[in-house]
């Protein structure tokens, strides 16, 4: 959008003292071609217009040749400048990560090695065939199957990486996507490996401070699902016998995240310092905020609240016979262990089954969608990791909202400026829009208002012309 940023950059080609005077320019006609006119179907030169398109093309060429010099001059001294800020930042989050980030990349280059093992092997097989290598294979680690695998052995960092950036766009618009990454990515949710229940069990016992026995009566030792982050058991309270799940963060996977975002931080930043273009698509800014969704994701306390506060939200607006969230249980729930009740149902995208728990599952999903947009604008924290794992149709009809792990916050301020935005496209107040859009963050901070207005002014022109 940022056209008017290169009105002033125009080279000032006809002021130069070099060039020809008016008559001389005049004699350039629409006809010369090179400095030649065509008389009589004879080409012959003409050498008021030559000397000017040669006095032309040599300013021009010295002129773009200045301009590249002066732009690599000033992106030296900028890259000079941020040098030892670099440095510093590298420093700090070097130390902060310890030793866990040297085993961190050991691990990682052990994953591709792991994997890269096992797409030889099977290539060794397939020679064999006569039907020759498949064409899943010779896409290498490229591969739905192989790309899959090393986000898994890469780690809980890397298989919350995937589905941010793989689940959440094919799993979540499989008709977009091919087949074979959709049902791969899909697994990315829920199939992670699991963590022995030997290891659960001592968690429970040092969060919980008391026997597991005196809090559940039963919990199933075989998950429910593994997932990147954390592991869910089936289980039953003590004296209620209410129904419960039990989350229970997976060991040492806080240092692990630290680890790992620490060292993608590092290479997005060394990446923006040797190539500043990649700044303007704000590399390290969507790092900074991946980095922070994914810790507080590490802290139940947190994830707890914001359930409760959703749940205050249905009841706020009337909605808890449309949709739900689960009961977080307070009293066997901590940082690391979240027990909540548990909801029987299907994931939306599961068609066959929600046509058998309601006549109209198009309705279902409208309710879906409109309770959480309301969330947006009557709710504390809006969820934003919304995927098939996390809404289900339950038994009942309701909506169920699951794993608050992720949430959004829309300031009061962004809610304004979003407001004014809106109104002025209907009214269309281009100064207005340009201004609404400045103060949601949509551009840089250092930017000429008017100038962005008439961009908007254009580019909404020229959309109205091509209807």
């Amino acid at each position: 959008m940022a056209v008017s940023s290169f009105r002033s950059g125009r080279l000032p080609l006809f002021h130069h003292p070099q060039l020809p005077n008016k008559a001389a320019s005049a004699a350039c006609t629409t006809r010369s071609i090179g400095g030649f006119k065509k008389p009589n179907g004879r080409f012959s030169a003409n050498p008021k217009c030559g000397r000017a398109l040669f006095l032309f093309a040599q300013y021009s060429q010295s002129s773009e040749a200045q301009t590249q010099q002066d732009r690599f001059s000033s992106r030296l001294q900028s890259s000079l400048e941020n040098l030892p800020k670099l440095l510093e930042d590298i420093v700090q989050t070097s130390i902060s990560t310890g030793p866990r980030g040297a085993l961190r990349l050991a691990q990682g280059i052990q994953a591709f090695v792991g994997v890269g093992g096992e797409w030889l092997a099977d290539v060794s097989r397939s020679t064999n065939e006569p039907t020759g290598i498949p064409s899943q294979l010779q896409l290498g680690l490229l591969s739905p199957l192989y790309l899959r695998k090393l986000f898994e052995r890469m780690g809980a960092t890397y298989i919350k990486l995937g589905q941010i950036t793989f689940c959440q766009f094919i799993a979540s618009a499989p008709t977009l996507f091919p087949p074979e990454y959709v049902e791969e990515f899909q697994k990315c949710f829920d199939r992670a490996p699991a963590v022995p229940f030997e290891d659960i069990q001592a968690i429970l016992r040092e969060e919980l401070g008391r026997p597991i026995d005196s809090i559940y009566e039963y919990i199933d030792p075989t998950p429910i699902a593994s997932a990147s982050i954390a592991q869910v058991h089936g289980a039953r309270l003590k004296g209620s016998q209410d129904d419960v799940v039990i989350k229970v963060l997976k060991p040492g996977i806080k240092d692990i995240l630290v680890a790992d975002l620490n060292f993608i931080y590092i290479a997005a930043r060394i990446l923006e310092f040797l190539n500043p273009d990649f700044s303007r698509a704000s590399l390290v800014g969507i790092v900074k905020d991946i980095r922070e969704s994914m810790l507080e994701e590490v802290d139940f306390n947190k994830e707890a609240t914001n359930i409760e506060s959703f749940r205050r939200y249905l009841e706020a607006m009337g909605l808890t016979r449309q949709a739900t969230a689960p009961r977080v249980y307070n009293y066997c729930s901590t940082r690391r262990v979240l027990t909540m009740e548990r909801l029987y149902g299907v994931p939306l995208t599961d068609l066959d089954s929600i046509s058998s728990l309601v006549s109209s599952p198009e309705n279902s999903l409208i309710t879906a969608l409109n309770v959480w947009f309301g969330s947006l604008l009557a709710c504390e924290t809006f969820h934003a990791d919304v995927h098939a794992g996390n809404l289900w149709l339950l038994r009942d009809g309701r909506i169920g909202f699951l794993d608050f792990g992720i949430v959004g916050r829309i300031s009061p301020k962004t809610w304004a400026a979003m407001e004014v935005f809106l109104a002025s496209i209907a009214t269309e107040e281009y100064e207005s829009m340009a201004s609404a859009l400045i103060e949601m963050g949509a551009t840089n901070q250092n930017i000429d208002a008017k100038a962005f207005a008439i961009d908007l002014e254009k580019i909404f022109s020229s959309i109205q012309a091509s209807i």
